[in-house]
């Protein structure tokens, strides 16, 4: 059998000569650009290394938290996503956002705010956009640091603290009502938009009881949107399910007057702009040959796991490939109906 280093070598040289857009492989912080559910054609900034988190959340769909961390760090060199940045967006590409998301939580560098102003300051007709799961919002510093942000996407799961440790599985030093706090705090000066995130999970936080609680947090915060999301594809933990459409539309209800949406389903088909469809075929000819990882999948083109997994979430969403747990991981195939004879 062919080695997977084998394969990757003879891969990367034929894409390489059939791509000119293969040199963008070589960044270490910046991915894509790629579709977004949310914010269309994005070039993503990750900030932090796979994966250091201030939550070890039971849905993520990048896996488990390795590093579970509170203290902000230069955890990726600063200089160094400045110098990509600058590489990138010296060629004045067309996108929807700039986004900082990735690997883990992204307010954990603790330059984050001079990459903000770096990029406001000499790419101004960029948007940037930031993904979060507030932890840390409680950090005044980091308040002011985001307040350039065109828009943010803070998630909030539990108003409760009994779920937000059944769900988010934090960190022990973190309390959900300073994270709440912290939100409200931010948004009381903040002159972008906010959307915030409730991700629902069937029987921890779709009760009545905890859904009124959200609400009474949302309605301090003050957001120009609720966005409603469930599982789409496999989280870390095998025992949690999507919630059904009946229920989204009974929780919907119970949110008004809130601007609220629901975002569970997203198809990237109708999306082209950011969609490589050589790096989804180079994909499916490494999942023909043996069943991958995102890891095995992210060293074998260079891309980062975020970028991989909007590939491999693309290829789930169109009956293309079938996702399996094992010993080592999470393992992406070929499903038989895409085999060629």
């Amino acid at each position: 059998m062919i080695s997977l280093y084998v394969i990757s070598v003879c891969v990367k040289w034929n894409f390489k000569l059939n791509n000119r857009n293969w040199e963008k492989l070589e960044y270490k912080y910046l991915f894509g650009p790629v579709p977004s559910r949310r914010l269309g054609i994005s070039l993503g900034v990750d900030l932090v290394p796979l994966k250091y988190c201030t939550l070890d959340c039971v849905y993520c769909e990048v896996g488990k938290t390795t590093n579970l961390i509170i203290k902000r760090e230069e955890l990726v060199p600063f200089e160094e996503v400045i110098r990509e940045l600058d590489h990138f967006l010296g060629e004045k590409p067309k996108l929807d956002y700039i986004t900082f998301s990735g690997s883990g939580e992204p307010t954990l560098h603790n330059k984050i705010g001079k990459i903000i102003k770096h990029i406001k300051c000499n790419y101004p007709s960029y948007k940037l956009a930031l993904l979060t799961n507030s932890t840390l919002m409680s950090n005044e510093l980091l308040r002011e640091e985001l307040q350039q942000l065109d828009l943010i996407l803070p998630s909030l799961d539990a108003a409760s603290q009994d779920i937000f440790e059944k769900i988010n599985r934090p960190h022990e030093n973190l309390i959900i009502q300073d994270i709440i706090d912290g939100l409200v705090l931010f948004n009381e000066n903040f002159s972008g938009k906010m959307w915030l995130e409730i991700f629902l999970l069937p029987g921890i936080n779709d009760t009545d009881d905890e859904i009124i609680k959200l609400k009474e947090a949302a309605e301090k915060i003050i957001p120009d949107k609720v966005q409603l999301n469930s599982l789409d594809r496999p989280g870390t933990e095998k025992n949690i399910h999507k919630l059904s459409g009946k229920r989204f539309a009974e929780i919907a209800a119970i949110m008004e007057p809130l601007p609220v949406e629901i975002i569970s389903k997203f198809v990237v088909s109708n999306i082209s702009g950011g969609y490589n469809r050589n790096v989804e075929e180079l994909i499916l000819t490494m999942i023909t040959r043996r069943p991958c990882t995102i890891e095995d999948l992210s060293a074998i083109t260079g891309l980062k796991p975020a970028e991989i997994s909007k590939y491999t979430g693309s290829l789930l969403d169109n009956g293309k490939a079938g996702v399996k747990d094992m010993e080592r991981g999470r393992f992406f195939y070929l499903l038989p109906d895409n085999i060629s004879e």
